[in-house]
């Protein structure tokens, strides 16, 4: 697809392709639908097809209110969905907490024979876990602005999982501490505040112009705030990641320290 396309692929972010997946950003929608029918052209003409029914429109109005409105062919939706990512309409992220979670659960099924079987010894199933089931729970979280309830709902499902496979339920009255002690797993809400300062980390050593540093946005400051409490930004959370592990912000440009210093090991 890259090989085929490059002739018309634009700068990053205005075109982004992943495999099969096509990102097209402009000022308009009728820009959008001018690339989009060079793409389709330019694939049939290569022996591919452009599926127009698959294709979502996420218009961005950042003159009033800055809230995204998802246009589908069948009409208007809440959210948008790439690459395993949920987008709202409000900018929150609850339905990607929601939608990581039920994958969670998901590869738990897939593999509960293992993780339910009392022959299979405890170690194996605590790596086949932090393995497998975490970090499809994890997945994109690095990028996540997580309020106190998101952290709430992770945990309490990653809880479910390790008194499953522990051969425990609520009703035995087992303290979630002990709990972790016996699996050796450390607290999801911790590897969720390492992802996300690994990430920084990365961000802050790729050069100014490097297209990664081009996505972390700045506040727009003449647009009208509306009541009450502004939204948590991705720099604010991580600020925050920062004061609560007292940890620098240089360390970051030392790669080996930095890994060091935001390293969480399981119990």
């Amino acid at each position: 697809m890259d090989k085929v396309t490059r002739d018309i692929q634009g700068e990053i972010p205005w075109c982004m392709l992943f495999a099969d997946d096509v990102v097209l950003v402009d000022e308009s929608r009728a820009g959008v639908n001018r690339k989009l029918e060079l793409w389709r052209r330019t694939l049939e003409s290569k022996g591919f097809r452009l599926s127009r029914t698959k294709t979502e429109y996420m218009m961005c109005d950042f003159s009033c209110a800055p809230k995204p409105r998802v246009v589908h062919e069948g009409g208007d939706k809440d959210t948008f969905r790439y690459l395993g990512s949920v987008l709202q309409k409000d900018g929150d992220i609850d339905e990607d907490v929601r939608h990581r979670i039920s994958a969670g659960w998901l590869k738990w099924r897939q593999s509960s024979s293992i993780l339910c079987d009392k022959r299979v010894l405890q170690k194996l199933k605590d790596k086949f876990y932090r393995t497998t089931i975490r970090p499809a729970m994890l997945y994109g979280a690095e990028c996540w602005t997580t309020k106190s309830r998101h952290v709430q709902q992770l945990s309490v499902a990653e809880m479910r999982m390790l008194r499953w496979f522990c051969g425990h339920t609520r009703r035995d009255r087992v303290r979630n501490e002990v709990i972790r002690d016996r699996v050796g797993v450390a607290p999801i809400e911790e590897k969720l505040i390492q992802h996300r300062l690994r990430w920084f980390g990365h961000v802050q050593r790729r050069p100014l112009e490097a297209p990664v540093r081009n996505g972390v946005l700045e506040r727009v400051d003449n647009i009208k705030r509306g009541r009450g409490r502004p939204k948590l930004t991705w720099d604010e959370s991580v600020k925050r990641d920062l004061k609560d592990w007292n940890i620098s912000e240089e360390i970051a440009l030392d790669r080996s320290a930095w890994r060091l210093a935001i390293n969480v090991p399981e119990l």
